[in-house]
């Protein structure tokens, strides 16, 4: 398989049929523009289809997994005629959706190695993946209204299965930002290690899986991912499509601006 045409992500598979897929734009702590949010959205089903890969690790380059939504290009979007940023969100939400079924539905176990700050897209990515390790000094949150829209990209349905509707609602509703030993304790992650074991961990695991019944491990997956699939149903798909309408609000845009300038927003539906 050529992975050449990725931009944003190295794609690494070793003759132990393990597949190390790192988000690489440590420039931006791996913050998702366009290109890369398209091909977190593509990359799961190659590698499906790839023989030489049994299962897939997924970490960021340097010290970040991955911090969120480049914000240029939401201000970008914001500066688009109605008729342009329309068609430029319609797509936004399709990829959304991609990303996060094509992860339930590639039948091979995904391993998260989450090195760092999490949010946005890259966060979907580390909590959809079958079993997440996270250093536990690693921060994470859905940022989704700290920006001014819906938690929609994956939170509303898998984040009740894993840590409980009340521990949900009270950190997609704050944003508050959660470190590695806390989500652990909650059950948001599979295991929080010290910083430097974290990728280390990842590959011993998916080696020793490597080495395990293929076929038993994909269906049993498959099986479980049923609760995604109903959850896809009744809340992902409704809550990505209102994360795009509030878009079309005007308190994204404050919401952007006051992220980069490092202030408290002022969002305009709440004067």
């Amino acid at each position: 398989m050529d992975y050449s045409r990725y931009q944003h992500m190295r794609i690494e598979v070793g003759d132990d049929g393990v597949a190390l897929v790192t988000l690489d734009r440590p420039e931006f702590l791996n913050a998702t523009n366009a290109v890369l949010h398209r091909q977190l959205s593509e990359i799961w089903r190659d590698l499906e289809h790839d023989p030489a890969v049994k299962n897939i690790v997924v970490t960021g380059a340097g010290t970040a997994f991955s911090a969120g939504g480049d914000l240029s290009d939401i201000q970008g979007r914001a500066a688009l005629g109605s008729g342009e940023q329309f068609e430029a969100m319609a797509n936004l939400l399709k990829e959304a959706q991609d990303l996060v079924y094509a992860i339930i539905n590639c039948d091979k176990v995904i391993i998260s190695a989450i090195n760092g700050v999490a949010v946005g897209a890259g966060l979907a990515v580390a909590l959809m993946a079958d079993i997440s390790i996270i250093a536990e000094d690693a921060r994470l949150t859905d940022g989704h209204l700290r920006l001014g829209v819906a938690a929609g990209d994956h939170a509303a349905m898998i984040w009740p299965l894993l840590c409980g509707m009340a521990k949900a609602k009270y950190y997609l509703l704050t944003s508050d930002f959660i470190d590695g030993k806390e989500a652990e304790r909650i059950g948001l992650v599979s295991k929080a290690v010290p910083r430097e074991e974290v990728l280390p961990s990842a590959m011993a695991l998916a080696r020793r899986l490597a080495l395990g019944p293929q076929f038993a491990q994909r269906f049993t997956k498959r099986a479980l991912n049923q609760w995604l699939r109903l959850g896809g149903v009744t809340s992902f798909d409704y809550s990505a499509a209102l994360e795009i309408m509030g878009f079309f609000s005007p308190d994204p845009g404050e919401g952007a601006r006051a992220i980069m300038e490092r202030r408290p927003p002022e969002f305009p539906s709440a004067r």
